[in-house]
């Protein structure tokens, strides 16, 4: 047990038998504001949580602002017991449960029990159902998944790019979707084998669906995990090309790194902060990609060719202003479905890509 167990899930207890539980009036007494994160693995792991921390350090920084965090709280019901002690405890008025599971039923459930405290979840699809003063962001990351691809398409002699994925959600899957689409804008003979491993970090069956991969003859690497860690360095002593994810991983592998999709958290914190700060409510649903400034790419890699940096370059000025169609039709699914009639496409603001449920072809996987 942790210092940080004892002090919330515990404390927590001692708390409400004095009263303190669900008093509306601690969470914005006079003073600074009190921002919690929570975050499902630890904030040193490479990858998703990392790019959270690094945001809520740069908080730190601000007038009138104090952060409270704690890692390694796993998506059952000990999410809602984390951010009842940050509000009884610390006088959190602004809360950030970062991971994806947080959100049905525990952040809408806190939201009903503490009104007065704003709740703003990353990747959820709040809809005008749920509290009022709760909300989801994300950022459409998928179009780095496709500047991805499109240097991997350059750089893959066999062909064959590799994916390792945690879970078949939504945005799981449109990041595979374009990973492989941009690839194939290079060369439309490429293809893409996904392996799921059913959780956000497993780092042994990291390491085996990364060495499948290359065992069945990927030669480029990426993956959606919560730390992309074990992928990078596995694939990369493996001799395989990687490009990551979250944030960047250049220093775990410098010669075989591409590039990398990375988040830029920090402009959405403290839009949400401002907004608190200044008496407003933040906004119940926000999105935004590179040209907002929630997605920004790592550094391009010694191995990465001059036609690969033009052409990836050409495509990120074109997402730069808006409207950029990954999901364009005449386009099918992995099981010959047709599911983007021609004509048509699907532009990053697109809600549709909030509810992806399909492989496209050249995907080799299953949902």
């Amino acid at each position: 047990m942790t210092k940080t167990d004892l002090t919330r899930r515990h404390l927590l207890g001692g708390a409400a038998a004095l009263g303190l539980a669900g008093l509306p009036g601690r969470v914005r007494a006079a003073g600074p504001l009190t921002v919690g994160f929570v975050y499902v693995g630890p904030k040193d792991d490479y990858g998703y949580n990392q790019a959270h921390a690094v945001a809520a350090k740069a908080l730190k920084g601000l007038a009138g602002v104090e952060v409270v965090e704690e890692e390694r709280v796993p998506e059952t019901n000990a999410v809602e017991k984390t951010m009842e002690s940050m509000i009884n405890l610390d006088g959190a008025g602004l809360l950030f449960p970062t991971s994806f599971g947080y959100f049905n039923p525990f952040v809408i459930a806190a939201a009903k029990k503490y009104p007065k405290v704003q709740f703003r979840h990353c990747g959820g699809l709040w809809t005008e159902k749920d509290p009022k003063n709760a909300g989801s962001y994300f950022g459409y990351i998928a179009q780095g998944q496709y500047l991805n691809g499109i240097v991997a398409g350059h750089t893959t002699k066999s062909k064959k790019i590799g994916f390792v994925a945690a879970k078949p959600i939504p945005q799981v899957l449109n990041n595979v979707n374009a990973f492989l689409l941009g690839a194939q804008s290079v060369d439309p003979a490429i293809t893409c084998q996904v392996i799921f491993t059913g959780e956000w970090s497993l780092a042994v069956k990291e390491a085996e669906a990364t060495n499948a991969l290359i065992d069945g003859g990927a030669d480029v690497i990426t993956c959606h995990v919560d730390s992309p860690k074990v992928t990078v360095e596995t694939a990369a002593r493996r001799g395989a090309f990687v490009c990551g994810y979250h944030v960047d991983q250049s220093p775990l592998a410098p010669q075989k790194y591409l590039t990398g999709a990375e988040w830029d958290w920090l402009p959405i914190y403290k839009g949400f902060v401002a907004d608190v700060q200044a008496g407003r409510s933040p906004p119940n649903f926000l999105r935004g990609g590179l040209a907002d400034g929630f997605v920004k790419m790592s550094a391009y890699g010694p191995a990465v060719s001059d036609g690969a940096r033009r052409n990836a370059d050409a495509v990120k000025a074109e997402m730069m202003k808006g409207g950029y169609e990954i999901i364009k039709g005449p386009l099918k699914d992995n099981a010959g479905k047709e599911v983007i009639a021609a004509g048509k496409g699907l532009p990053e603001k697109a809600l549709e890509l909030e509810s992806t449920n399909y492989l496209v072809a050249g995907v080799r996987g299953a949902v």
